[in-house]
């Protein structure tokens, strides 16, 4: 790693075991906007897992031991030294993600709060009486259950958000009392080997295995090597659908918890605000370059509302600035890597030959990966721009008769992770919230929203479980039961 960029962990090195362990390969980090090299990262090999899983299950038990007040304290400094880190791990992400500083900035923000959420839920890991008594056999016994750590966790982060993502599996696992080993995307590693370097650090000073955190990186084998392994008794995996399917496969039976993609739904009702609708798309579909698993894809109006919501979206396009995202001004930069760009393009491409409409933007200007802002309208429901995820700048509309049609319409989907509705109507708010197949309904807001400490996944292949500090602490636990008979009979 270079110099340069001010970073705590050693170079050359991966946080494996109790010691930082070189590793015989490195990879060039790439800026997206430019291209340039901004440093490299150790990458690791199946072997390097191996050894990761040896040294977490020899930790368990250490683990498994800490007391609530010894895990709350690690949380509450690992909340504190990221907070004291904000603004060096902002400018990291930049480099590495792409991403508009004020993108970074949010995520960073977030993933202090995601911090010192776990830290205050350690002291509500609990259970609850059973009364046995409810049958005959059960007469004269006392029940209860408590949640145990489950075991090793593995937690692998998509590259869009990696030091969130790898917060929400990192902090719960230590909340539960479980090692973990983390692996983030290839292409932007740093800031989560920052945070592991951190937690380590405090793991020290208070006396607990440095493998209780460790982190790998490297080619899918990397991480299949951890997710096939029964010592590994959790996967935690947020990433295209895809991929998570092939995990759930190697993981089986051992519990996997899958944060997918999706094409997010966004309905507009004819009562709806129309000027805070468009703003919404704006902000919604085009934060994080467009590469966020809840980012507005396919907004669908209601006929009434249909051609003034349309012209007024495109004709409010140019406030998007796409530039440097190392700009403060900046709204969108170009994507994660020029294969990224192709694929986009690609959809586009297959869209607007199917009969969609090009309203905004020009996606076969600029490099590879700088892809501006674009806006299609009378989108095809059999295309895969809007079937699938798209995972970059592009906003599809459509238009139906009803909200009951556009229900139906984001229904139609094999994706459910969080939809949106714009409406003045309470029934139609209602009715979203009963009928919409996803994990979250969003109303007068960004289909994106998401608060960290909320119950968060989705239905049919955008996964299953939930994070949020709570929940993946249910997650990472298993309950165990105690079944008392106080004295014996005859």
């Amino acid at each position: 790693m270079s110099d340069a960029l001010d970073l705590v962990a050693p170079a050359g090195a991966l946080p494996i075991g109790d010691e930082w362990r070189v590793t015989g390969a490195a990879a060039d980090i790439v800026f997206p906007f430019d291209g340039s090299v901004i440093g490299t990262a150790p990458v690791s090999d199946a072997a390097d897992s191996r050894t990761a899983l040896d040294a977490a299950e020899a930790a368990r038990a250490e683990v498994a031991a800490l007391t609530t007040a010894q895990r709350k304290a690690i949380l509450t400094e690992l909340t504190a030294r990221v907070r004291a880190d904000a603004q060096r791990l902002e400018s990291l992400l930049v480099l590495e993600t792409g991403k508009p500083r004020v993108d970074c900035r949010t995520e960073v923000n977030r993933t202090v709060v995601a911090l010192e959420a776990t830290a205050e839920e350690v002291s509500r890991i609990h259970g609850e009486t059973v009364p046995l008594d409810l049958q005959e056999l059960g007469r004269g016994m006392i029940g209860y259950y408590t949640r145990k750590p489950a075991g090793v966790v593995i937690g692998i982060a998509g590259f869009n958000y990696p030091l969130l993502l790898a917060t929400h599996k990192l902090a719960p696992a230590i909340a539960a009392g479980c090692p973990v080993i983390i692996k983030p995307a290839p292409d932007t590693p740093l800031a989560t080997i920052e945070l592991v370097a951190i937690t380590r650090e405090i793991l020290a000073a208070h006396g607990v295995t440095a493998a209780a955190v460790q982190l790998v990186n490297g080619e899918p084998i990397v991480g299949e090597t951890l997710v096939r392994d029964p010592r590994a008794q959790v996967v935690s995996f947020t990433g295209s659908a895809r991929v998570g399917h092939l995990i759930a496969q190697q993981a089986a039976p051992r519990k996997a918890v899958l944060e997918l993609g999706s094409n997010t739904g966004f309905i507009v009702a004819v009562d709806a605000d129309l000027e805070a609708a468009v703003d919404a798309v704006l902000r919604g579909g085009f934060y994080a370059n467009g590469q966020a698993c809840i980012s507005v894809q396919r907004v669908v109006l209601e006929r009434g509302i249909a051609e003034r919501f349309t012209a007024r979206l495109v004709e409010r396009m140019g406030e998007l600035v796409f530039g440097d995202p190392r700009d403060l001004a900046t709204n969108v930069a170009p994507v994660i890597n020029a294969a990224s760009g192709e694929r986009i393009r690609a959809m586009i491409d297959r869209a607007l030959a199917a009969g969609a409409t090009l309203l905004a933007g020009a996606p076969g200007e600029g490099e590879a990966a700088h892809l501006a802002p674009i806006v299609l309208g009378d989108v095809p429901a059999d295309v895969d721009v809007w079937c699938e995820e798209i995972f970059g700048p592009v906003v599809c509309l459509t238009t139906v008769d009803s909200v009951d049609a556009a229900i139906d319409l984001v229904n139609d989907s094999r994706y459910g992770l969080q939809a949106a509705i714009y409406t003045a109507s309470l029934e139609s708010a209602f009715a979203a919230i009963d009928r919409l197949e996803v994990g979250g309904v969003v109303v007068n807001e960004i289909p994106g929203f998401r608060s960290d400490i909320m119950p968060y996944g989705g239905v049919k292949d955008s996964g299953i479980g939930r994070e949020g500090p709570r929940f993946a602490i249910e997650e990472f636990t298993v309950t165990r039961m105690a079944m008392i008979r106080p004295r014996t009979h005859g």
